[in-house]
């Protein structure tokens, strides 16, 4: 059985968030299954499609798709709270350039995401899971960061943001171990700060707590099969 790269922590769904769950979700929602997504159809356009990992409230997602209209966001994320406040935040806003995967990602890019078809991918803050005997749950491994580049266009853009050092180190370790992708900064070298990347109260909290903010940034390395 493969060990998933996060725990279900529901926490309280509010009544809102149930409600455009119930309301929205058979338009902006893909349900997961064994088999391609056919990605232009489902956008009803040919645009640049970015895959955003672990979306949590969805405050990033709303941002970037709202100052980016001519990209298309398929937005992954396996908490019920912050699907239902995300799809709120796509009604609320009017936006149509966002879908939602509420599944494993790991299964999602395995079997979902056709080949060459990402402009980007953004992996930000995901769980660090920092005790040793957890590591392996770590989403940024060998195997997913070589699965994922495949599904990538060529030079298109990984993008990653964490809070941990020791996360930071190894996902830099893992990226840069990945024939498929070519470190912008150099090797063994982080990046500055996106500027277009939108500062969430997430974010916002660690550096209030004086915690530094690890960049990286990849492109995927053309003539790679």
């Amino acid at each position: 059985m493969r060990v998933r790269s996060y725990v279900l922590r529901q926490g309280r769904l509010t009544k809102a968030q149930a409600k455009a769950i119930e309301q929205y979700w058979a338009k902006f929602g893909i349900d997961y299954h064994n088999e391609e997504l056919e990605l232009h159809r489902i956008f009803n356009r040919a645009a640049p499609k970015i895959l955003d990992i672990g979306t949590g409230t969805g405050e990033t997602t709303l941002m970037l798709a709202g100052e980016n209209p001519e990209n298309d966001y398929l937005a992954v994320e396996v908490h019920r709270p912050g699907i239902g406040r995300l799809l709120r935040g796509i009604v609320e806003r009017e936006l149509t350039n966002i879908r939602i995967i509420n599944h494993d990602v790991v299964d999602i890019v395995n079997h979902q995401i056709p080949d060459q078809s990402l402009s980007s991918v953004y992996i930000h803050f995901p769980d660090p899971w920092p005790k040793k005997r957890h590591h392996k749950r770590r989403l940024v491994n060998p195997g997913f960061i070589n699965k994922l580049a495949t599904k990538m266009k060529f030079e298109a853009t990984l993008y990653l943001a964490t809070d941990s050092q020791e996360l930071a180190e190894r996902m830099l370790s893992v990226c840069d171990g990945e024939p498929g992708l070519i470190n912008l900064a150099g090797p063994g070298n982080f990046s500055p700060r996106p500027e277009w990347r939108p500062l969430t109260k997430f974010e916002h909290r660690g550096l209030n707590l004086n915690n530094r903010i690890w960049d990286l940034i990849y492109c995927r390395a053309s003539g790679k099969t």
